[in-house]
């Protein structure tokens, strides 16, 4: 059985018992996450799309808070001296997901 959610603008595909890294949640290690966006849910025996979808319950327990790898962002014009060269980090949390069928 699996289930894809939607969280911080980005779908992810999760089963029971997967550890996923979304976009940093609010919330303490070890409290409880809710996610209530349900795109779509597989069974073993068949596929659950749309409104009935929705009735499904997507919960989580955070795991960790991290960051993730550094990008480096380069602005460059030619003809000049233009170049302007950034760093981002995304902080991320670290969800153990757990999915209930109503």
């Amino acid at each position: 059985m699996y289930a894809v959610i939607r969280s911080g603008g980005k779908q992810y595909r999760v089963a029971p018992g997967e550890t996923i890294q979304v976009e940093k949640l609010e919330g303490k290690v070890g409290g409880k996450v809710t996610f209530d966006d349900v795109v779509a849910v597989r069974t073993d025996d068949k596929k659950i799309l749309g409104a009935a979808a929705a009735k499904a319950k997507v919960t989580g327990k955070i795991v960790r808070h991290l960051r993730g790898p550094k990008l480096k962002v380069l602005k460059y014009k030619t003809g000049g001296q233009y170049k302007i060269q950034t760093g981002h980090r995304q902080g991320l949390t670290s969800v153990e997901v757990d999915i209930q069928l109503s």
